[in-house]
């Protein structure tokens, strides 16, 4: 199934259809502030397998992150960070960015792997921030690839359908996407490094 949501004022109804098929476990492609995304719910370890199947990589090797709709959230994944680290993500969020930020001990278990780095994100997207903020907790998050080798990552969102609708519960359609991903900063060492430089400056 595809619906039509529109970042400027996403409607209601069909914010909550999408916030319904999250609890009840499905598997969601929806847009971010750089590209589509694949997700579920972080309370359904059972849908975090099956995106591992869909995208055929083995679940601990995946590269997952976790997008929050603000950052009141963050205690609850994280060890306690410095207050500079802190001031970063204020300063950068809601922004194309990706930080990596040291797990505590609920992560692996979210995971089911011995994973200690946990990477977030805060997109400036409506209407994926609304969706989290209507569930009442973070979604899990690959990115979705093109197997083109001219262009990485797919952006239509009525191709994304057709390629993965058999295989998901529902495509959020919010328009074209883009084909760069997020910048990831890794915050894991106290001093923030870009280990990726992707969509979006970072302002430190």
């Amino acid at each position: 199934m595809i619906i039509k949501l529109y970042e400027d004022n996403p409607a209601h109804r069909n914010i909550m259809h999408a916030v319904e098929e999250f609890k009840r476990g499905g598997v969601v492609i929806f847009p971010t502030d750089t590209i589509y995304g694949m997700g579920c719910s972080i309370q359904h370890i059972k849908s975090i397998d099956r995106i591992a199947r869909i995208k055929g990589c083995k679940k601990e090797k995946a590269n997952y992150s976790i997008i929050f709709n603000n950052l009141s959230m963050l205690s609850e994944f994280t060890r306690p960070l410095p207050n500079q680290i802190f001031r970063l993500m204020k300063r950068n969020l809601p922004g194309p960015f990706t930080f990596i930020l040291e797990a505590n001990n609920q992560v692996p278990k979210i995971f089911q792997s011995k994973k200690k780095t946990i990477g977030i994100r805060i997109p400036d997207n409506r209407i994926i921030t609304t969706i989290v903020e209507e569930l009442g907790h973070p979604v899990l998050t690959t990115s979705i690839r093109d197997e083109d080798q001219l262009v990485e990552y797919t952006t239509d969102p009525e191709l994304i359908e057709e390629k993965y609708g058999d295989s998901i519960d529902l495509v959020i359609d919010g328009g074209y996407g883009g084909n760069e991903a997020s910048t990831i900063v890794d915050c894991t060492s106290g001093e923030p490094e870009i280990i990726r430089q992707g969509k979006g400056i970072l302002e430190e």
